[in-house]
């Protein structure tokens, strides 16, 4: 099991533009470095501040673990992206599917920033390009709301006076101008159908997609499920898009390579590696496997540990930190089994 590089903290919220997007795909920087007992006995009062709080916000970074998903999608996103180069219509996409905290939006975000590495590998001295756009799609939204996400991302202004031509014409210019090959849209599921405003930003969603040289990229929580594939709208979507679905994670090889992952990351003076190796079937009975809950879980025990002073993980700090609703009950976990 391998890790992928984390997210920064501004990255996680400033995705959905240009520069944070930017700064996403670039490299992070370094862990602190790891310090025997007496090199971290030796710093000073200052140093060992500056030290715990690099720490501190190193546990604190969304860890980002190379899953069989993350993988399967980005093996089937840039498979598509080649499928497509030389399409003039009906090109194809993927839609990553499941339930909240089962690592779509990680799945997605790491097929964009494959995407758009390769992109700089191959044009290093282009800076006029924009491999890779990611949008998240408001809840009850608009045809403008999304034109005006794809605005805002790549920098256009959004002024009331524009009509939906003028906005569609200016994000299609430049997306076709800086050679945009990927889009990435978020929160599918805050569209519906049954609704006007929802069946008008379908339509609009697909406009792009005709209009935009790119493969198109959505996710959402159980898409499969819900309106947007149901209907002569939903057959059209159905018939161009592949699902990738997402599910929480058995108790298997995979998952106690997730755990033993995680473990490698962590930066306490005084935790025994192989700790939460032992504790895997805990782990994966606490989270109901859930990739979100598991991270948030090691991560909050981690800088519990730190805060605390014990420099180590237990089980008693792993229980002490509360998880989401979907993760501690169980009658959520049943209908996300049954789903």
């Amino acid at each position: 099991m391998t890790t992928l590089p984390p997210l920064t903290q501004d990255a996680q919220r400033h995705l959905t533009n240009l520069d944070g997007w930017r700064r996403f795909v670039g490299e992070p920087a370094p862990p602190p470095r790891r310090r025997t007992d007496a090199e971290y006995d030796a710093l000073g009062e200052l140093e060992k501040d500056a030290y715990d709080e690099a720490r501190l916000d190193h546990h604190a970074r969304l860890l980002v673990v190379a899953t069989s998903t993350v993988r399967h999608t980005v093996t089937s996103g840039r498979r598509l992206v080649l499928l497509n180069r030389h399409a003039i219509s009906a090109r194809r996409g993927l839609i990553v599917s499941g339930a909240a905290g089962t690592g779509k939006t990680i799945a997605i975000t790491q097929l964009g920033r494959s995407h758009e590495l390769m992109d700089r590998a191959r044009h290093p001295n282009a800076t006029d390009r924009i491999p890779a756009i990611y949008i998240t799609v408001p809840p009850a939204a608009t045809p403008r709301m999304i034109a005006a996400e794809f605005a805002r991302f790549l920098g256009l202004p959004v002024m009331a006076r524009l009509n939906m031509t003028d906005l569609i014409e200016s994000v299609v210019g430049v997306c076709t101008d800086a050679r945009t090959g990927l889009v990435l849209v978020d929160e599918l599921h805050n569209i519906s159908l049954t609704t006007r405003h929802g069946a008008e930003v379908a339509d609009t969603l697909k406009y792009f997609s005709e209009r935009i040289p790119a493969t198109f990229i959505y996710a959402g929580i159980d898409v499969e499920h819900g309106t947007l594939l149901s209907g002569t709208r939903g057959a059209q979507i159905a018939g161009r898009f592949t699902l990738i679905p997402t599910h929480p994670f058995p108790y298997n090889s995979e998952w106690r390579g997730l755990v033993a992952t995680m473990e490698k990351t962590l930066i306490l003076q005084r935790h025994k590696p192989g700790t939460l190796e032992t504790l895997d079937r805990y782990l994966h009975n606490r989270t109901g496997g859930m990739i979100g809950a598991l991270s948030h879980q090691i991560r909050g025990a981690a800088i519990d540990a730190l805060l605390t002073g014990t420099e180590k993980i237990t089980k008693a700090g792993l229980e002490a930190v509360a998880l989401d609703v979907a993760a501690e009950s169980p009658q959520f976990r049943r209908s996300r089994s049954a789903g």
